[in-house]
């Protein structure tokens, strides 16, 4: 199934025998495979799998012991999660990280700081091209609120929002960077079916309209298989499938560590 209206473009990302292991305890071991521009690419697997260790490895918090990685044609050595940032890879986490005390608009400003050129100094005189970059930051944070569907909220601290409102203001900080890769860590984790459907049209929306390639973590194998072009299967920190989702569903080893037979 291919979900996004954009046509699945080359290769922009490719991880090649990535392993890595936590004092003698290996979270991933030789786990190669790769990710196409304008896709939505899912990591499936048990709890423990590797998935988000994996997704550590990709923007720098982790640094895998073996294996390459590379982003465009580019090998990586060492990228942190500041230069995968200024790269153009954004992540949203499994655990919300935001400012509690900040606005819903505020929180989505932190997501420009890489976008924001001028000093200190002319920031607080605030006239020229500060306060032009000022303006520009703000017109595109609005932007989003209005893609995401937040205006109500904009004003209101993030620590009184609900939840699964929570979750759609760390996708708005995450696109404020306007990625090229977003990095999706159980996006729907904790949310009643109607917030999921809310997400999964947002997610949709973010891979046609911005064009944004997507790696997204999830459990709800329902949504995965809605909204995935490929999928690739971790169990134990290994690699035990990869394809489209019509192969996923029909591969045994799958079925057996994740799935179940009754699925």
């Amino acid at each position: 199934m291919t979900t996004s209206a954009r046509p699945i473009g080359d290769v922009i990302l490719a991880l090649e025998h990535i392993s890595l292991s936590f004092g003698g305890v290996n979270a991933l071991s030789d786990i190669s495979f790769d990710v196409r521009e304008h896709e939505v690419r899912a990591i499936i697997g048990p709890n423990g799998a590797g998935k988000s260790s994996m997704l550590n490895v990709i923007n720098g918090v982790y640094r895998a012991q073996q294996g390459t990685i590379l982003w465009r044609g580019q090998h990586r050595h060492g990228m942190n999660p500041h230069d995968a940032a200024a790269a153009g890879i954004a992540r949203t986490f499994q655990n919300i990280a935001l400012f509690k005390g900040m606005s819903v608009l505020d929180n989505i400003l932190t997501g420009r700081n890489l976008k924001m050129k001028v000093g200190f100094l002319e920031q607080a005189i605030w006239i020229g091209r500060a306060r032009r970059e000022e303006l520009a930051n703000r017109a595109k944070v609005e932007e989003i609120i209005d893609f995401l569907e937040i205006q109500h909220i904009r004003k209101t601290p993030v620590g009184r929002l609900p939840y699964g409102l929570q979750k759609r203001v760390e996708l708005a900080r995450a696109l404020a960077a306007e990625p090229s890769l977003l990095l999706l860590d159980e996006p729907m984790a904790g949310m009643n079916v109607e917030e999921k459907q809310d997400m999964c049209r947002f997610i949709l929306d973010v891979n046609e309209q911005y064009g944004t390639t997507i790696v997204l973590i999830e459990h709800d194998m329902g949504v995965v298989m809605d909204i995935s072009d490929r999928v690739v299967v971790l169990d134990y920190g290994r690699k035990i499938g990869d394809g489209d989702p019509a192969e996923i569903r029909g591969n045994q080893a799958v079925i057996d560590a994740y799935l179940g037979v009754a699925h």
